[in-house]
């Protein structure tokens, strides 16, 4: 998920010294640590990448459940699946986000049924509804996450998207949207759609107002990665918003655009990503994994 458009000329005009996007950018003295893996086309190089993809996403469930992220029945991470992509990956109903392993996400096809090579386990009917809807409409998008993370939600109740105040939150620069139409539990596969809409055709995180967040991507790990962005810029946001007679110094048009160049790009989020993947290895002894 790279910004909508490539900036490198139009920024280099500006003064900015810019290179092609990529993790590249952030290291130095040696290649970045943390690269995208590549798999071939065979199926089975196919199948080896659904694998990985899996327990990537249980990974991100760990971390969610680590960060409180977790909420009863409410909250759902998606993965299309590599080997037949008009499927799709989910989590079980009612399992909490510290538990699931790789072994327990649910195969679903876009009618909502349970495939036989996935955990057999019922689903959040609210959370095929939106993950359908977001995969049919936007073919680039692997991974979708959404939760009722608490300053998500807390600032989701202004239905206003969030101010450049600080470096993290330029990656959302002209890149996130509010969704105001919100209708209850989103059981109904109109809303889905609507929230898929409004997500538009370059859109990688949205305020759903009233309810929570969702942030999309290439890899399950720059959907989460962007998800513990937003809920920490909604965090910040509402810490700012707080303080009495203080005016706010909003980041100008070129600085935030050249920062979301340097460091939106899906490469430089996946890495970003993979310093709470790692620690989630070493804590859990892997246990995500099985």
């Amino acid at each position: 998920m790279s910004p909508s458009k490539d900036l490198s000329h139009e920024l280099t005009t500006k003064g900015y010294e810019v290179e092609a996007q990529g993790s590249h950018n952030l290291a130095r003295g040696f290649p970045h640590p943390h690269p995208i893996p590549q798999f071939g086309k065979s199926r089975s190089e196919l199948l080896r990448k659904r694998e990985w993809m899996k327990q990537h996403m249980a990974g991100a469930f760990r971390i969610f459940g680590r960060k409180g992220f977790s909420e009863g029945s409410a909250g759902h991470i998606s993965i299309k699946d590599p080997v037949d992509p008009a499927t799709f990956w989910i989590n079980p109903l009612n399992r909490h986000f510290s538990l699931i392993k790789a072994s327990d996400l649910v195969h679903i096809d876009k009618n909502g049924n349970v495939l036989s090579d996935g955990n057999q386990a019922a689903i959040n009917a609210a959370g095929f509804s939106i993950h359908a809807a977001i995969h049919k409409a936007r073919p680039d998008i692997i991974s979708a996450a959404h939760t009722h993370s608490i300053y998500g939600k807390a600032y989701s109740a202004f239905g206003k998207e969030l101010e450049m105040i600080n470096q993290d939150v330029c990656i959302f620069y002209q890149r996130h949207l509010v969704f105001v139409n919100f209708g209850g539990v989103a059981i109904d596969e109109r809303e889905g759609e609507e929230i898929a809409t409004c997500l538009g055709p370059n859109g990688i995180g949205c305020i759903l107002q009233n309810h929570g967040l969702l942030t999309v991507g290439s890899t399950v790990d720059e959907a989460a990665a962007l998800f513990l962005l937003m809920e920490s810029a909604c965090h910040a946001q509402l810490l700012a918003d707080a303080v009495q007679g203080k005016k706010k110094q909003i980041i100008s048009h070129d600085v935030a655009e050249y920062t979301c160049q340097m460091t939106g790009d899906a490469e430089s989020l996946y890495a970003e990503f993979q310093p709470d993947y790692e620690y989630e290895m070493e804590v859990t002894n892997g246990a995500f994994l099985k």
